[in-house]
């Protein structure tokens, strides 16, 4: 399947969101530039009070004369690191904010995403955004912002106070400039695709890492370790090759930006040597030049070394928008409502890659509260078709009702209310397990909770908890295990409510102890709902009320367990095979 990765904002995007989210606010906007200024400011009384002792002591003043510009010295330094502290703190707490609420706009589309669109981009490239592009701005928000605001306004003010100085230092600190400007033109067309292909590297990287992982039995299965191992190790390259790249260029722009000093500072010697040479200027103002100078190059340097932060932070800040500015989900104007529980699918097809078929005519009919048993040999088409119901994808022919009503006109938020996915695949929140619990119902008691534990079997080993329900679980948390995990899952079910409710091999990473477990876990929770269960293991098929077999994408055979068993067709060799294994 071709991957179809998940939008990328472009230039003008990128520069309205923030100009909007700084909008918002302005005032501390402006508290923070005023603060920054005024310590800038402050720092620039340093360069001409020292020229004030280096002529005081060229022209043999008493040693008591230095006192008043030494205690100036002093004032200036502490004045300027309060200010500085006041500055810098309040542009990180302004970029702070505007990073909390972007991020918590890019979690919420995220998480609204329709997942037959994640499923296309890979959820590696989801992955990838999450964790590396906000860490990177992030990054660029607590360290390189402040510091790019104070190096701008000390290039600004001090290249003012050059000019104060005497006009003549000033054109001679604008030799550096042109190299300066020729290093930028030379980087930035370079930097900002090799970023952009480096981000990409490492969600595609990322990608093939979980697919791997995530395969690992199937992998080890059909002996494909190796053939995996192999695109892993090709796509790490490919993300290594594209670091290297970046931190080869980067020392070439470096390299520049010294040349850039060099010329400059000697520009600014040579005027010097000429002013005081023809008395036009002290010598303590020649000095006050040279160390304005010397202050001026190192925030232009750090200005233009932080374009390399600024192109990554803005290829990682490119792509949360991209995710970020993705329109909602369609939601019907008036959602029908279902009038009952029941799942029809009329002549539903789908393929992944076109021309070849996954689902093919399949007509499936469930009763309100009746469990269907979704059974077939792998790549049948049983995961695609309870997906198809759930309403991830769409059918590329034919349709899905639920309660009498289309998909199309139920809506996705419908959708969702009316029926629950559970797959093997189940994630432990960190954090106390009441809280894990209650993403299913926010507003459920201790009670609630405890009588949702009880139906699944779950109340004693949660009571054996350190604290119960208070105990932390999940990363950094008391580790459960995988049967208690997927029971979570059921326990987020009962919770929920839906009535419609599908399982998807949602028994098949327990053991055998643990799978009789969750089998009468899963019993319990499907009680009162309409079921469709995605058979790992056939004791699961044995026990609902119908069984339907597909074949190739196609429903091959339907009835009851004895039923299918009789016919002696596909079932009942799988129930043999089954059966012969058990035994």
């Amino acid at each position: 399947m071709t991957r179809e990765l998940l939008p990328v904002a472009d230039g003008p995007r990128i520069r309205a969101v923030l100009g909007e989210l700084i909008g918002r606010a302005r005032g501390r906007a402006v508290a923070a530039f005023t603060m920054l200024v005024a310590a800038t400011a402050i720092g620039l009384l340093t360069a001409p009070l020292l020229g004030r002792v280096v002529d005081l002591v060229a022209s043999k003043q008493p040693a008591t004369e230095l006192v008043t510009p030494v205690v100036a010295l002093v004032l200036v330094a502490l004045a300027q690191a309060i200010a500085t502290a006041l500055g810098v703190s309040m542009v990180s707490r302004l970029g702070e904010t505007i990073l909390a609420e972007l991020r918590e706009r890019f979690v919420a589309r995220a998480l609204g995403l329709p997942l037959e669109q994640v499923e296309r981009a890979g959820s590696g490239d989801l992955t990838a955004r999450v964790t590396n592009d906000v860490s990177v701005v992030a990054e660029g928000v607590r360290e390189a912002l402040p510091e790019l605001g104070r190096s701008v306004l000390t290039v600004v003010l001090t290249l003012g106070a050059l000019a104060v100085l005497d006009w003549r230092f000033f054109l001679a600190a604008l030799v550096a400039v042109p190299i300066q400007l020729w290093t930028v033109r030379w980087y930035v067309p370079r930097a900002k695709p090799l970023y952009a292909s480096q981000r990409e590297a490492v969600g595609a990287q990322q990608q093939q890492l979980l697919d791997t992982i995530g395969g690992a039995k199937t992998v080890r299965a059909f002996s494909m370790g190796d053939a995996h191992i192999e695109r892993v190790r090709k796509r790490s390259d490919s993300a290594v090759e594209l670091a290297l790249r970046g931190i080869r260029l980067v020392t070439r722009f470096y390299a520049r930006l010294n040349l850039a000093e060099f010329v400059g500072l000697s520009a600014i010697l040579a005027m010097g040597f000429l002013l005081v040479g023809a008395d036009a200027v002290t010598v303590g103002v020649a000095t006050a030049a040279a160390l304005y100078f010397h202050s001026l190059f190192g925030p232009i340097t750090t200005a233009l070394a932080l374009v390399d932060d600024a192109q990554a932070a803005a290829a990682s800040l490119a792509r949360i928008i991209g995710v970020a500015d993705l329109p909602a989900e369609a939601q019907p104007a008036s959602p029908a409502r279902p009038v009952d529980a029941s799942v029809k699918t009329a002549g539903a097809g789908y393929s992944y890659v076109d021309g070849h078929p996954v689902l093919r005519e399949v007509d499936l009919g469930v009763a309100p509260g009746e469990r269907v048993a979704l059974v077939g040999a792998s790549g049948a088409g049983k995961t695609t078709l309870a997906k198809l119901i759930a309403g991830i994808h769409r059918p590329g022919t034919g349709s899905v009702t639920l309660g009498g009503v289309p998909l199309d006109e139920l809506g996705p938020e419908a959708t969702r209310r009316t029926v629950a996915l559970i797959s093997q695949e189940v994630h432990v929140f960190a954090g106390p397990l009441a809280e894990d619990l209650r993403l299913a119902r926010p507003s459920a008691s201790d009670d609630d909770l405890r009588a949702a534990l009880t139906k699944v079997g779950a109340l004693p080993w949660v009571d054996a908890l350190p604290e119960g329900l208070a105990t932390v679980v999940g990363e950094g948390g008391h580790q459960l295990t995988v049967t208690q995990a997927q029971q979570l899952a059921l326990i987020r079910l009962v919770l929920a409510d839906p009535p419609i409710a599908i399982l998807d091999e949602a028994t098949a990473e327990a053991g055998s102890a643990g799978s009789r477990v969750l089998e009468s876990a899963a019993a319990a929770a499907l009680e009162g709902r309409t079921a469709l269960v995605v058979a790992h293991r056939l004791t699961q098929a044995a026990a609902s009320d119908r069984i339907v077999v597909l074949d190739a994408g196609a429903v091959v055979e339907s009835g009851t367990h004895d039923e299918l068993v009789a016919a002696e067709g596909q079932y009942a060799k799988l129930w043999a095979a089954w059966s012969g294994q058990r035994t």
